[in-house]
């Protein structure tokens, strides 16, 4: 695994740093909120070929690698930008790799998302972006299925302003798959490993909103970044994140190379790099003061997105336990034949 970027990642990182300050400022994430999209957002960033970059060419897709997509993840998650990139993305790859029809969900004209719960009957619970998606790629039992009910616009209220939703599996009109479990466990891995990325940008700017506020705000006659405390739990903040930073992209790097700790790392990956930036967010906000927690600072969009980012899965401490599990085997099965 290369540890810097390669000279066309840095060119991918330079187009899409400059696309989302452009399109994406923190004012259009405000006036996303509390839906959690914007449409013109997305066909901005369905024009660029974002969408669809990771699947192969003969698939109408960008031929990229998901290295590649993970470099313009990063930045999507640094600008907290209100589309679906990832879900749609990691939705595109399982549904090319599952064989169908994927012209409309490549090109971005239609949205797709994963549903990262199992469903409970035909219901799927609190899935990512299922507000606004078009298709919605779940798991029923052993079976993958598509359902394409129409997406309901608005959803329940939450900590991120996420375009979250409950959806139903259609009884007709969507495709299945049986026996495909280790296609389904390759997208939710990508998601943990692509999601750690976007930790990693969160986190970023996130000390960078902190630093920026130390270095200005005057406390007895002095800026508050002189202060010993202050610089201390900035830069701790900052190794955190150089570590979460490594691990995530070693994450993803295993998923594309197929190696066979993938799954411990994309686990791995997402958990550390969302403590990396509840950390982050929280001395940012910390170092704010009060106007930490006011509308008018952005810190406050960081904090809440470092929070239900990974909420999204369902509860944290499965997702310890799941990782638990695959590191040291099931509870009760220690020192087994």
């Amino acid at each position: 695994m290369r540890t810097r970027l390669s000279e066309d990642e840095a060119a991918v990182k330079d187009v899409f740093d400059g696309f989302f300050a452009n399109e994406s400022p923190i004012e259009a994430v405000r006036a996303a909120e509390p839906g959690g999209f914007d449409r013109s957002l997305w066909d901005k960033l369905a024009a660029t070929g974002a969408p669809g970059m990771a699947v192969p060419a003969s698939q109408g897709g960008g031929d990229a690698s998901l290295c590649d997509l993970a470099v313009v993840v990063e930045s999507w998650g640094a600008h907290l930008a209100p589309v679906p990139l990832v879900e749609h993305a990691v939705a595109t790859r399982l549904l090319h790799r599952l064989g169908a029809d994927i012209d409309a969900v490549v090109s971005g004209e239609q949205i797709a998302t994963i549903a990262l719960r199992p469903a409970q009957d035909d219901r799927l619970r609190l899935v990512p972006a299922g507000a606004v998606a078009d298709l919605v790629v779940a798991c029923r039992g052993s079976v993958v299925v598509t359902t394409a009910d129409e997406a309901p616009g608005i959803g329940p209220r939450n900590t991120g302003d996420l375009p979250i939703a409950d959806r139903t599996i259609a009884p007709h009109g969507g495709d299945a798959w049986r026996d495909r479990e280790d296609d389904w466990t390759t997208a939710l891995d990508e998601w943990r490993a692509l999601m750690a990325v976007a930790y990693c940008g969160l986190a970023r700017r996130a000390l960078e909103l902190g630093v920026d506020y130390v270095k200005e705000r005057i406390q007895f006659g002095v800026p508050v970044g002189t202060f010993q405390a202050v610089q201390h739990g900035l830069a701790d903040a900052s190794t955190r994140l150089e570590g979460a930073h490594l691990l995530a992209h070693r994450a993803v790097w295993a998923m594309e190379s197929a190696q066979p700790d993938r799954a411990r790392l994309a686990g791995m990956a997402l958990l550390f790099a969302a403590e990396t930036a509840r950390f982050a967010t929280d001395r940012s906000l910390q170092y704010h003061g009060g106007y930490g927690f006011s509308e008018e600072y952005d810190i406050q969009l960081y904090h809440r997105r470092a929070s239900a980012w990974l909420l999204q899965l369902g509860e944290p401490a499965l997702e310890y336990a799941r990782l638990a599990d695959t590191e040291f085997g099931p509870v009760g099965t220690a020192g087994a034949a």
